[in-house]
């Protein structure tokens, strides 16, 4: 902006001193470009990118406060330091430190905001920019808690209501069984007993519309997990660490309809700041103040993210006895090797027992020891 760069009122009053200006329009200068910085300052401050804002975190996980940037595919691997977890790749990233040896937070919760750059949460940790927002997703997390304990039975949930895309481990199976994951699902509990459509101010926001819905019904979403996990207290007090990863896209859906300077969207993204600072201290409290909680603001990824996966309701045979909602088993990378492992070896044995049997069907007892030649007529006589 051209106004930005002009003289600053120090500069005016160099100025009037050596009897360029009178000190009246020297006044009147000083006002119209105070006002100008002041404009230039509410527009340059106003413009945020995409954002990484850590809302709860216990104290022994240190968050910086600062201006680094943070790349999206990063985001699993900062995710895995934080639960104390090792990464293939070191992370120099100076946001977070390094923290105590034996402390280990009991649940990471990471929530994805397509549709908006920034959202207002004043009582967040601390808050990053994102750059190179690629798709990710916390997989790699999920196998390497589900490996380490197993016999615990640790819950992971990977849920995206808008693509009706569900993901359950653990004893999130059970915990998670009545909630509702398909948009059929989710708008049927909004009609019903504690939807959320009692206590949020809709304002221009309306019941009927369907982008509406959808971001209605994440909402819902929200508020239906805190209520489970307020049923089961017991999970946030055992050894297990848990995995909770929410990918919200209703705020896209009202930008692409009504526009980003609509009173929807406006109104959408209002609710949705309060919602995400309400859900992140009420699970932040549930587990004891020991759990991690991300916000993840992107207007738009830069490149698809194609996932394939099953459909939970499509067949009722269970391939995965530890599962009741028909998952595949979780792939392991050892897999290839245990494989060649067990099939040459195999192979091998196979090989063996041929050719023994070859040998011992051919054996001819005139060549052992006498204990073989037994049976001999003449020895039998001698």
């Amino acid at each position: 902006m051209i106004l930005c760069d002009a003289a600053s009122p120090g500069q005016l009053i160099s100025a009037v001193s050596r009897g360029t200006m009178s000190p009246t329009d020297c006044g009147r200068m000083e006002a119209v470009f105070s006002a100008a910085f002041f404009i230039c300052f509410l527009v340059t401050g106003s413009v945020h990118g995409d954002s990484l804002t850590i809302l709860q975190a216990p104290d022994f996980v240190s968050f910086q406060k600062g201006d680094w940037p943070i790349s999206g595919e990063n985001i699993p691997d900062l995710v895995a330091l934080t639960m104390g977890f090792s990464v293939k790749e070191d992370l120099s990233w100076p946001g977070l430190q390094a923290g105590p040896l034996f402390s280990r937070p009991r649940a990471n919760v990471l929530l994805v905001v397509r549709g908006v750059n920034n959202l207002n949460l004043p009582k967040s940790v601390a808050s990053y920019p994102l750059e190179n927002p690629v798709p990710f997703t916390l997989d790699s997390v999920a196998e390497t808690v589900h490996s380490l304990f197993n016999e615990d039975t640790p819950v992971v949930l990977q849920l995206a209501p808008s693509e009706e895309r569900l993901y359950m481990l653990g004893k999130a199976n059970a915990v998670f069984e009545d909630l509702p994951v398909t948009l059929q699902q989710i708008r049927a509990r909004l009609s019903q007993d504690g939807s959320v459509l009692t206590s949020l101010p809709l304002n221009s926001l309306s019941r009927n519309a369907e982008a509406d819905l959808l971001f209605l019904s994440e909402v819902q979403v929200l508020h239906d997990i805190t209520a489970l996990l307020q049923k089961h207290k017991h999970l946030a007090k055992d050894h297990s660490p848990d995995i909770y990863s929410l990918e919200l896209s209703g705020l896209e859906e009202l930008s692409r309809l009504y526009g980003p300077d609509s009173p929807q969207y406006r109104d959408a993204t209002a609710i949705l700041a309060t919602v995400l600072q309400k859900f992140g201290e009420e699970v932040y409290g549930l587990y004891g103040k020991s759990a991690v909680v991300e916000v993840v603001t992107v207007k738009t990824f830069e490149a698809p993210l194609t996932r394939k996966s099953r459909s939970i309701l499509e067949s009722r045979q269970i391939s995965n006895p530890g599962s009741p909602y028909n998952l595949a088993y979780k792939y392991n990378y050892e897999y290839a090797v245990v494989f060649n492992i067990v099939l040459w070896l195999m192979i091998a044995l196979a090989l063996a027992l041929v050719v023994i049997a070859y040998n011992l069907w051919n054996m001819d007892p005139g060549y052992d020891s006498i204990i073989y030649r037994m049976t001999n007529q003449k020895i039998r006589m001698d």
